[in-house]
């Protein structure tokens, strides 16, 4: 049985009702006030002990006018390698996205993928760049990695520090 998902915005309510109608009802409303959107989605985590705490982020931009995100936490107490827990995050990242793509070419709204994962080879989390970029792209996403990933590496970060 799926668990069920508890996204929330960044002041911590709650969504009541499904992501995807959620964000129908933001494409409507923002489409109406006149912006122009862009939309990044992105995983971070953050290994505390035996559990690994997961954040998923849905970013919107209004293009010269700020913007605003939409939040799930996950936790697991399943050990991993760094590498498993970068792949961890992209797959998350890119259900996210498979979800919400539809609505997103619908209404007209760029969307990336980002992956809090490292361009330099000097970092653990680079051993999983080639794979994630590899998936991401494969399934027809834009792709962004560090430092210009900035939906996992700074906004899904802060919730999971």
């Amino acid at each position: 049985m799926k668990q069920e998902q508890r996204w929330r915005r960044l002041d911590g309510s709650l969504i009541r009702q499904d992501i995807e109608d959620e964000v129908r009802a933001v494409l409507v409303r923002e489409k109406q006030a006149g912006h122009t959107l862009k939309v990044c989605i992105g995983t971070d985590s953050q290994a505390k002990g035996p559990v690994t705490e997961f954040a998923t982020v849905i970013v919107f931009i209004r293009k010269g006018k700020g913007g605003f995100m939409y939040i799930l936490p996950e936790r697991t107490t399943h050990k991993m390698s760094v590498k498993e827990r970068m792949l961890r995050e992209v797959a998350k990242s890119v259900e996210v996205s498979y979800q919400l793509c539809r609505l997103f070419t619908l209404y007209g709204v760029d969307m990336e993928v980002h992956a809090d994962i490292n361009t330099n080879p000097n970092f653990k989390s680079n051993d999983a760049l080639k794979e994630a970029m590899g998936y991401i792209m494969g399934m027809g996403f834009a792709f962004k990695a560090k430092p210009h990933a900035f939906a996992s590496s700074s906004c899904a970060n802060k919730v999971v520090q």
